[in-house]
């Protein structure tokens, strides 16, 4: 009985690189023999357990309304208590203490000082 030797190892089992590194045959698997499956073993994965979800999020995860930390919050009261400011500006500047708190982590002082003077170039001027 005839038995066939692989075609990638030439029936020893074994394959050397031009570095002189020497591993079993990825054909035979070191058997030496053709194998009935053919040609290198499969490696992709394709069972379904593979392929449950994606790194990519669904949803943007949602934006703060309001102010988070304590001075955002001290802030937005006095912006809030403020009698002459108009509704749509008091929306406006908590929209930006909450812009510059998602992006910045805090209100700096700089922020504060910014929307403080903010509402007094918005006060009306007593005569």
């Amino acid at each position: 009985m005839a038995v066939d030797s692989c075609g990638i190892c030439g029936g020893d089992g074994r394959i050397t690189n031009s570095f002189g590194n020497e591993t079993r045959c990825p054909s035979c698997h070191g058997t030496g023999r053709r194998s009935d499956e053919g040609g290198l073993r499969d490696v992709t994965k394709t069972k379904p357990s593979h392929y449950r979800g994606t790194n990519k999020p669904g949803a943007p995860p949602p934006k703060a309304q309001g102010p988070v930390t304590f001075q955002g919050v001290q802030l937005a009261n006095d912006v809030q208590a403020s009698a002459h400011v108009s509704n749509d500006t008091k929306a406006k500047l908590m929209r930006e203490i909450a812009d510059h708190e998602a992006t910045h982590g805090k209100c700096t002082e700089t922020f504060i000082k910014k929307v403080k003077k903010q509402l007094r170039s918005i006060a009306p001027i007593a005569r």
